[in-house]
């Protein structure tokens, strides 16, 4: 028997009419529940979701000629059934902010207490999930065609989505009140250089250093907090990378967008199965894509033990690389990155820094403001102290909080090639020169 008819047996029962358009989604959910089974619509979602979609409309309708919905208009109706689409097979009540383009990341802290994030404020949401069961159907829909699965034994996951959105899943007993579902949205447009300085994010002056940096081939690491916005100028200094170069990418969730770019080789690491077998972590994938032959590796966040390959890259031939750090200061950023490396070889700290300042030719330093707005505070370049045995920063640019434009202390080394080069001629570098006050 097709859900139609059994939406057709039920609707000749007799039922008192629905008119609380609070009600009229459980009322509709409740009744279709009530003549199918959860999992033989699970079943058949899995097996032909456009065909389940078809039933499920099918048996809406049927229900709608009882009496208990003579007061719903047509258009109620129809909405009715997009909303219980959502919540079957869509992402329920996550689904409008999902499709906001303004709204950049999604927490739920379980059931009933949903936020999202635009232009880097977080606020509460009106939107809820019926119960935890209703939130838990959710992360299941999600992680079961990734492959994924969560449960207590297991209580912790991350996934990305079809669409490229980032994914964090926590349920009990690690999740005191319930399950926590965060998704960090990823826009298909790239916020280029141009639009960050629309935005304020950096300057002009700072504009174009960033794209003769990337163009001069030098290594660069892009440091900040969580949410400070490194993965976006990332993705926007990468943008600036001759079409005629080969690029990898490393990401744990493929996060970096290139659209106009003709040869790029995107690689994903990949967690433990089920079994506890499969593991593919960003360290084997650095190692692999020196095999690939890339002019330029980006790692989307060195966190790990991969931070001694991805140094050791760029010292043999892959400069012009590009990473991203959390580090709340260039200068954190050095004692990070010995940390990590001292995860994999025991080496002395002099020796490892001597490697960071040798591979690392800029550290380009991000922050949230308290208003939200991600801005570019220091750009550095890291120089080897041999009188002291340590990594330094020397700062080239600064900005503070509270001001529009930045102050430039001094011209790096590098820049007197890129005339040579043919990345700028003499009378542009003069006219930054002038910009900056550095003439």
């Amino acid at each position: 028997m097709s859900f139609y008819d059994r939406a057709q047996r039920a609707s000749s029962a007799k039922a008192e009419p629905t008119t609380s358009e609070s009600t009229l989604l459980p009322a509709l959910r409740k009744q279709l529940q009530e003549i199918v089974p959860v999992d033989e619509l699970a079943k058949l979602a899995s097996e032909n979701p456009e065909r389940a979609r078809n039933e499920v409309r099918g048996a809406c309708r049927r229900l709608f000629e009882g009496p208990q919905w003579a007061y719903a208009s047509a258009e109620v109706r129809e909405t009715l059934v997009g909303q219980l689409l959502d919540v079957l097979f869509g992402f329920g009540v996550l689904e409008d902010m999902l499709a906001d383009e303004s709204i950049t990341e999604i927490m739920a802290n379980g059931p009933h207490n949903v936020f999202f994030e635009r232009e880097g404020k977080i606020s509460p949401s009106d939107r809820k999930f019926a119960d935890e069961a209703e939130l838990r159907a959710l992360v299941d829909r999600i992680l079961g065609p990734l492959g994924r699965r969560i449960d207590e034994a297991s209580p912790m996951v991350n996934a990305r989505l079809p669409q490229g959105h980032r994914v964090n899943v926590v349920v009990p007993p690690i999740a005191i009140d319930g399950p926590y579902l965060t998704i960090r949205k990823f826009s298909e447009h790239v916020i280029t250089l141009e639009e960050m300085q629309e935005s304020g994010s950096i300057d002009g002056p700072l504009r174009t250093f960033l794209i003769w940096a990337v163009r001069a081939r030098t290594s660069i690491a892009v440091c900040g907090g969580t949410g400070s916005g490194k993965t976006t100028l990332l993705n926007a200094l990468s943008c600036s990378i001759p079409h005629e170069e080969r690029i990898v990418t490393i990401e744990d969730s493929a996060e970096l967008r290139f659209q106009t770019h003709p040869d790029v080789a995107r690689l994903e690491a990949r967690p433990r199965n089920a079994e506890g077998t499969g593991e593919v972590t960003i360290r084997d994938l650095v190692i692999n894509s020196l095999r690939m032959r890339p002019d330029r590796i980006i790692v989307g966040e060195c966190r790990g033990a991969e931070a001694l390959d991805m140094l050791t890259a760029m010292n043999t031939g892959h400069d012009g690389s590009l990473t991203t750090l959390h580090a709340n200061s260039p200068e954190e950023s050095i004692s990070r990155l010995t940390t990590m490396v001292r995860y994999v070889a025991d080496l002395p700290v002099d020796v490892i820094e001597a490697n960071i300042a040798s591979a690392i030719d800029l550290v380009v330093q991000t922050q949230r403001a308290m208003d939200g707005r991600r801005r570019v505070t220091d750009v550095v370049s890291l120089e080897f102290d041999r009188d002291r045995g340590r990594c330094v920063s020397s700062p080239i640019y600064t900005r503070k909080a509270d001001v529009e434009q930045g102050s430039w202390v001094r011209v790096p080394e590098w820049l007197e090639r890129i005339e040579r080069d043919g990345i700028a001629d003499h009378e542009e570098v003069e006219e930054w020169k002038r910009a900056c006050s550095l003439d």
